[in-house]
């Protein structure tokens, strides 16, 4: 469900989304057709898939069915003829492109032992070879319009080393997309093209969020994205560019206050899973959030630099000059503050100083409330063997067992190998189990670190519930 008004300033615009017979780019292509865009489908899904929705033709009857056109050409972003195939029939059936939207991406959320190099590479030559060859292709023509926008569906640069550790080759595959917003924004500024980064503030139900879960009840719909990237799109590249923007943020900005018809389950609009590489502001207390925009507002219309500055000192790190932590500004001898960025550690203090309290139940405890909740439809419905590598305070080995026999759970490792190892430290394995901490947040946020099949340790989620009221 939209909740942004379309305006018409993409009417007769040519569009090249990347990846668009699904999900994001999908959203982003109808929202663009409503406006009356030509829409470039340039994505793999010539024929329907088995599991997954949608191909480049069933995407392309849709845009046209709102008022948009469309041309679905069969791209893998990793092949540069397949490519530069598409743009050339772009040019011909619409005379150019104006916007181009490098959506196609690639995951795999393991640790360095567990990516194999094919996996790898696939991450790597989708995400970032992929967005800097589009990229490079489409920069003639959108030299040509005067309406040129890149934009990159990757996150800000968070340089916490806990987003590398958890997965190190997708981090850096992504990463490698926002790059080349920080590069391009500036390199094609004498073009008047506007580069930009938008990125999701929770999970966002696509097939890829559907796989790794098995719900999306705690996502919000890929149309809030799709607002975001409609009201990005429709500003002056001249002066909208070298942004990386929060979904949220820009439709808040924009005069949406009540984001819960974004939601899946409406029931969950508080208890939404965060994305990736967005650290969680409940656990970093004093951080507040500064959108990329009013940043550099700030420092395109305020700041003097040769008239009003005496002296900065940077009490935090910038990171690539585009993310701040906290300044103090000398201005004729008086000390300006500025709020601390959302995304950074504020200063004297990091993440792991941030005190919280400890929650009163102990491991044995929670153990022993688990053996209550374990039934033998429990068993039937999981089918899994779980190991716990308890870190910290309360260091040690557990499993359950939810797939053999009656069930059974305790301290130790399990008689049957573990389908999945969860590693975590004791506070946040008993929040889990509390039902304070969601192992999908707990894994996106770095707390958890799983080996094995994702799935079906994703499935702990439901017995947790059942714990909820009786730890």
């Amino acid at each position: 469900m939209s909740l942004v008004a379309n305006t018409g300033k993409l009417a007769g615009r040519t569009l090249f989304i990347t990846g668009a017979s699904r999900g994001i780019g999908k959203a982003i292509a109808l929202k663009a057709a409503k406006d009356g865009a030509n829409v470039v489908i340039a994505a793999k899904t010539a024929e329907p898939h088995p599991k997954l929705p949608g191909t480049i033709y069933t995407a392309a009857e849709e845009i046209e069915a709102l008022g948009g056109k469309a041309l679905p050409c069969i791209v893998d972003v990793r092949e540069e003829k397949q490519v530069q195939a598409a743009i050339d029939e772009a040019v011909k059936k619409f005379g150019g492109i104006d916007i181009l939207v490098n959506n196609a991406s690639a995951i795999s959320l393991t640790g360095t032992a567990q990516t194999d190099m094919k996996r790898y590479d696939l991450m790597h030559n989708i995400n970032t070879r992929g967005t800097f060859l589009a990229s490079k292709l489409c920069l003639p023509l959108l030299k040509n319009s005067n309406h040129a926008h890149i934009l990159n569906l990757s996150p800000p640069l968070n340089m916490s080393p806990y987003w590398f550790s958890i997965h190190v080759a997708y981090t850096m595959a992504k990463y490698g997309m926002s790059m080349c917003v920080l590069g391009m924004s500036e390199e094609f500024k004498p073009f008047n093209i506007g580069v930009n980064a938008l990125w999701p503030k929770t999970a966002i139900a696509t097939a890829a969020i559907e796989m790794l879960t098995g719900d999306t009840s705690t996502s919000r719909k890929p149309e809030i994205v799709s607002d975001a990237a409609y009201i990005m799109l429709s500003q002056d590249p001249k002066k909208y560019t070298g942004h990386f923007a929060i979904d949220e943020d820009v439709v808040k900005e924009n005069g949406i206050k009540d984001l819960t018809p974004y939601a899946c389950d409406p029931k969950n609009v508080d208890n939404l899973l965060l994305d990736g590489f967005l650290d969680d502001p409940a656990a970093i207390g004093h951080h507040r959030h500064v959108t990329t925009a009013s940043i550099r507002r700030y420092h395109t219309s305020t700041v003097n630099y040769s008239e009003k500055w005496r002296r900065i000192m940077i009490t935090r790190p910038l990171v690539f000059g585009y993310v701040i932590s906290y300044i103090e500004v000398y201005i004729k001898g008086n000390v300006v503050n500025l709020m601390p960025d959302f995304f950074l550690e504020v200063p004297g203090e990091s993440v792991q100083q941030v005190k919280k309290s400890e929650p009163e139940a102990q491991i044995p405890t929670l153990f022993g409330s688990i053996s209550k909740v374990i039934t033998p439809e429990l068993v039937k419905k999981t089918q899994a063997v779980y190991q716990f590598n308890v870190k910290g305070k309360e260091e040690g080995v557990w499993h359950i067992d939810l797939k053999n026999g009656d069930g059974a759970c305790g301290q130790g490792e399990p008689k049957n190998p573990p389908d999945a190892t969860l590693t975590m430290d004791s506070t946040n394995f008993a929040e889990m189990f509390a039902g304070k901490l969601k192992p999908t947040t707990a894994f996106m946020m770095g707390k958890l670190k799983i080996s094995g099949d994702l799935q079906k340790a994703m499935k702990l989620e439901k017995m947790m519930k059942s714990l909820k009221n009786k730890v």
